[in-house]
Order: structure tokens, then sequence, then C-alpha cells
């Protein structure tokens, strides 16, 4: 019966009447409660005639945010997204004096804060009533959820029926964080995949996998989406050949990043035949993208939506309103939190002062938001293959934690919205097969510039015989290096005024990707081996290895092609490693093999700095001002998961070890194989990629 026309019609009838009615209600509650918003002339009228006045009111406000809202939120697609939420309230409240001014009776009135205030009232109230009306009626509520959709499949051929996937990731979450959380209860549906104590049957598995040495997002992802971590060494690094500096999630440098893959792998990616990518840094070659990094600075057109996202759920007056609440709520947590830590003297502590309240509250409220929108509505349109990516623990353990509470609260939410991602699937067009997984993990640690009181640039500098800051001076470290350069030099006594600062160019360029370093010097063309540096600084090298706070270096050798520097004057050939591992034995299985691949990049460094580790408690030390850390080797940071339904084949065999993006970006890809129908390609030509990255 729900499929006749008239009945969908006088359904939806009623629906609306009742949200006008609600409204209306609203707005005469508020308009006693409020003194500076009316809706009866100075001197009084009938109840009548208000409750007219308010009906009225409601309607034109609704109109108004059906037709006028959705044109505003794209006009402002140009402006930033943390802006655009900030306006939100003004933009609302104008709607509203704009309805009253329109309201036939004449009567409406009110103050223009007073009518950001009721704006937003009523919009929470109308989007309350309307969900709580729809929600008992399947077509109603599929047909809510699909304003959300990012990009309606509009007419074409019919939803193909065959199972679909959704990978999830949860940026930064370890293997044994995630384990925890579930054994503590605080991600109860993923304990409902496990069947975690409840004693029902599971329908997922939990596999723990290796990342390479570069445990960051810029080389996982690009690795789990394009099939390739090739010469990306690090967060950041110099490339001697073009003079710049890339960082993984600059637009320009992801663009870049993103073609090479193409042209190393030869097809365009992951999501290639009907993929949608949400929140990431890569595209993965699908044709629906939005707040993809990769295509953020190409011009705006039908193939660059990598705003889209944010028109999808803006669009919605009283998603913008919710989200712009929770915005605010969040950066009150934020301020709190951070000071009860600082009076506490938690340790080990970072500074959250700044902006860093609000980045924490764009990460883990409206890039949440907003990207759950958008897949939500890419499941209703029944796309083939959807890729979204949840940064809000990642941003919140970075300076918390990754065994915070503050971390612990965030892995909560983000289990809430696995269980909406699930609910909705059950009303997709086609089944879907929900995978969850993670790019790297996060080990704990103190800062090495908290412990030791200088950075590594500052030891670096001081390796070299260059000035470094009064601060580093003052410290043991900074003395000890400073005394080993001049022992070296053979100028055993320091005087005054003797510095000499060398021209710019001839400076090392020092770059921290979490607990990993790179030391580059950009007036020479090609990467340096050990004697050549040896040769400029003759204390660099050592001063660097007997550093208490650095685990080991890599450096080329003329002599053994690559070599592994550690205390105590240890020098172990790359080719020796697995017999004699060295410094790396404390790093765990796979360290020599990760460190062996890293020497082969093009751009590696010309010192590759790993930061010492303590296995006891899988403490780093950060190169950066962050106590949760990662991007080099050492704990929890290499051990991400991958949460996959059993319905899908085991990712590898019985004693098989999961290593590495580029492994399972093939498992992925096999799971799109199998679910499809047989002979359906799973990749573009990577010509066709980039054409679409040069447009």
């Amino acid at each position: 019966m729900r499929g006749i026309p008239w009945r969908r019609a006088a359904s939806q009838i009623g629906r609306s009447v009742t949200v006008w009615a609600v409204s209306t209600l609203t707005m005469l509650v508020l308009a006693g409660l409020l003194p500076d918003f009316r809706l009866q002339s100075p001197d009084g009228d009938s109840v009548t005639r208000i409750a007219v006045t308010a009906a009225c009111g409601a309607g034109a406000f609704g109109v108004l945010s059906v037709l006028v809202w959705p044109l505003l939120v794209r006009l402002l697609l140009l402006v930033p997204a943390l802006v655009l939420g900030l306006l939100v309230f003004f933009l609302n409240g104008s709607l509203l004096l704009l309805a009253l001014r329109l309201n036939p009776s004449g009567r409406g009135e009110a103050a223009p804060e007073t009518a950001v205030m009721v704006a937003a009232v009523m919009s929470a109230v109308a989007s309350a009533t309307g969900a709580a009306l729809a929600v008992r009626d399947d077509e109603a509520y599929r047909r809510r959820l699909h304003r959300l959709a990012t990009r309606r499949r509009g007419t074409g051929p019919p939803c193909p029926t065959a199972p679909a996937l959704v990978f999830v990731q949860l940026d930064g979450v370890g293997h044994d964080v995630l384990s925890d959380a579930v054994g503590k209860g605080l991600m109860p549906t993923v304990a409902r995949w496990l069947s975690a104590g409840d004693g029902t049957p599971p329908t997922h598995r939990l596999t723990r996998w290796r990342t390479d040495w570069s445990s960051q997002t810029g080389a996982s992802q690009l690795g789990i989406l394009h099939g390739s971590t090739f010469d990306v060494p690090a967060f950041r690094w110099y490339e001697k050949d073009r003079g710049e500096v890339m960082v993984c999630n600059r637009p320009t440098s992801a663009a870049e990043l993103q073609r090479r893959a193409v042209r190393h792998t030869g097809d365009s990616g992951l999501l290639a035949v009907d993929g949608a990518s949400r929140g990431n840094l890569f595209s993965g070659g699908a044709g629906e993208q939005a707040l993809v990094l990769s295509i953020a600075t190409r011009r705006r057109g039908r193939e660059n939506r990598s705003r889209a996202g944010y028109f999808a759920y803006f669009s919605d007056p009283a998603n913008a309103v919710r989200t712009a609440l929770s915005f605010i709520a969040e950066v009150v947590r934020e301020i709190a939190q951070s000071a009860r830590a600082r009076i506490g003297r938690q340790r080990p502590r970072v500074s959250r002062g700044g902006l860093y309240p609000f980045v924490r509250a764009f990460a883990t409220v409206v890039e949440r938001d907003v990207v759950v929108a958008a897949v939500m509505g890419d499941m209703l349109a029944g796309r083939a293959a959807v890729y979204a990516d949840l940064v809000a623990y990642d941003e919140v353990a970075h300076h918390s934690g990754p065994r915070s509470r503050d971390a612990e609260k965030v892995l909560q939410r983000l289990d809430r919205c696995l269980a909406l991602i699930e609910r909705v699937a059950e009303h997709a067009p086609r089944p879907y097969r929900l995978v969850v997984l993670s790019d790297h993990g996060q080990s704990p640690g103190e800062t090495f510039r908290a412990r030791y009181g200088l950075t590594l640039a500052d030891l670096v500098r001081a390796g070299c015989g260059l000035p470094v800051p009064r601060r580093a001076e003052r410290t043991r470290s900074g003395a000890e290096a400073r005394a080993a350069v001049r022992a070296a030099l053979r100028r055993p006594v320091e005087e005054r005024g003797e510095h000499h600062r060398p021209s710019r160019r001839r400076e090392p360029v020092v770059l921290a990707s979490g607990n990993l370093g790179l030391v580059s010097f950009p007036d020479v063309p090609h990467r340096m081996t050990k004697e050549e540096i040896d040769a400029r600084h003759p204390a660099l090298l050592t001063t660097l290895a007997h550093h208490p706070g650095v685990g080991f270096l890599l450096v080329r050798s003329a002599e053994h092609d690559g070599v592994v520097l550690g205390p105590h004057g240890t020098e172990i050939p790359l080719a020796a490693l697995h017999e004699e591992p060295g410094p790396l034995a404390r790093f765990g299985l796979g360290a020599a093999d990760a460190v062996r691949r890293t020497h082969t990049f093009p751009h590696a460094a010309d010192i590759m700095v790993n930061s010492a580790h303590d296995p006891a408690d899988g403490e780093v030390l950060c190169f950066e001002e962050q106590i949760g850390s990662h991007g080099g080797l050492g704990g929890a940071q290499s051990h991400p998961f991958l949460l996959s339904p059993l319905t899908l084949t085991p990712p590898t065999g019985p004693d098989e070890e999961l290593v590495g993006a580029e492994h399972v970006h093939s498992v992925l890809r096999r799971w799109l194989q199998e679910l499809n129908a047989p002979g359906l390609p799973l990749t573009a030509p990577a010509q066709d990629a980039e054409d679409e990255q040069a447009a």
C-alpha cells in the first residue's frame, strides 16, 4: 500500500503540516520568552491574530529555508568550511528576519541577535520533528537521507544487485587500542561484530597489519588507494632535484604524489569503477570526490567536487545548526580538558592553546559529520565502492595521548558513526559489506625537546658546528654535541665572537615526521654518502648516533651501499641486518626490511634519523610537539588493523602476515573482484587518471 502515489502524497502532506504546526508553536513560545521578539502590535492583538502571525512567520521561514538556504550555501562554497560553519547562525537569522518582513500581518519583529537565536531553535525543532515522523516510514527515512547525498545518481540504469563495499578508515587507531576499547565497552558496535563476550556468533574478523617505515597517513593511504608507497619516505621531506619540501597534507604535494602513484602502478586506483572518495588525501581514482585534498587546488568545475560534501551537508539548515552547536561544545570541551591537564601537571604534556581547540573541533565534529553524511548518501545511491577517512581520533591522540580519556571519548563517538552507517545500509538499494581499517597506530611518549631541552634541528646544527639557540647551548645534550664538534675540528677552546654563519644554501634542511627525522644538504645535488658527510662535518654522524634520544641512523655508504649507524660506533651494512640487526633489534620484526626498502627511494634523505624506542612501554621520542606520534618505527604506530566481514575471504593465509599498505590494497581489490560480477573491470587506464589530475 505504501507504493500507491496518493498515499505517499498524503503522508508527505501530513508530515509537512505537523512540522509547520510544531514550528508555529515553537515561535509562539519563544515570543513569550524573549523580550526582543514580538508577534503582535505594540497595542496588543487577539490570541487568534497572534497565532495567525506565528503560523505565517513559521511557514515563510520554512519555505525560505527550503528554497533560499541551498542557494546561499552554494554561493558560500568559496568560503572556508570553518568560516561557513560560524556563518550558519547569522544566515539563518537573516532568513527569519526576511520571513517576518514578508508576513502578511505585518506584526512580526525581532532584534537581529534575537533572530539568530530564534532561527536556530526553530530549525532544530523542525528537523527533530521531521525525523521523528519519518523514522517509522522506511521510504520517508530513505528520502530524507537522500538529501545528504553529495551527488545523486539521477536517471540511469537500475542499481546493481551485487553486494558493494564501504571502507571506513579510523585514522590513527592502532590494533591494540581498538582491542582494548572493545574490551572496555567503549565501542559496542565493534564488540557486537566481534561477538566480544555476548555469546553471539561474530560477523567480522580483526586482523593486524604492519606499515612501512613511514607509518603515516600519506604513505599508507596512498598505498591503500593507489597501490604504491614507493618514494614516500616520510610525512615531509626535501627533494633536491626540485628544490622543494613535500608535505603529504599539502594539496599540491598530494596531487603530485597521486600522479606519481598512477604512473608507477599503471591504473587510476581502487575506486576507479563507480567509486566515491570522502575526506581523503587522495582520490583513489573515484568519479565522486568530496573533501579530497589532492584535487583541492584545481579550478572548480563539474570534475572538481573537493568541497561538494560541505554543500550537501550544510544545505540542510538543521544540520548546519546542529553541527555548529556541537563545534562550539567541542571547543569548550578542549579548553576544559587542557586546563585540567595543566592544573594536574600531567606528564607528558604539550601546548594545546592558540587555534588548536578550533582545529580539534573541526576534525572531531565538522569533518566527521560531513564525511558520514556523504557516505550515507553514497550508499543510498548504490555506489560500488566508498572509501572515507575519519580523522577525529588521530587529531586528539596527538595532543592528549593515544590512551587518554579524551581519546577514548572520541572512540565512543566513532563507534556511533559506525552504527549509523550500519543502519543506513539496511535502507540501501543493494547489499553492503562494511570494512573498517586504520592507516597506522600511535606510539606514546614525550617529545625529544621536552626530554633533552633541544630539538632535532638544534642537535644537527650543533653537530655541524653551526650556531644554535642559547637555550640549546645550555642543555647537557647541546653542550656535549658542541664539544664533540670542536674536538673533531681540533678547536678545544671556544672563544666569544668566533661563530661564523655560513651561507643559507649550505645549511642542512632538518624535517620531522613524528619520531622520524630527515636531514638533507640542499647544496649537494645527490644523496650524500657517509664518507662525504664525515669529510664535510666530521662530528655530525657521531653526535647523532651517540645521542640517547636517537635509535639509529640510515646513510648511504660508498663501500656498502647503505649502512645503519648506532651508539658505541655501531655500523652495520644493510645486507647484514638479518644476521646482525644491531640497534634495529629493539624495533621488532620487519624493521630491517622496512629500512632496506626506504633506502631504495630516490628521495630518501641524506641522513634518516629514527628516535629511540623503549620496547618495555612502547614509548618513542617525538621530534614534533606531540605526545602521541607516528611516522617512524617503534611501538604501536606500526600496527594498524583491518576489520572485515566473515563473508569476505580472509585477508591472508594461515601463516601469512599482512605487511605494507600495498598488500592491503591488493586485499581490498580482491574483495571488490569477489563481490562484483565476473568480468567487471576494476581498473581504469592510468592515462585517464593523469588527464584528470592535469585538468
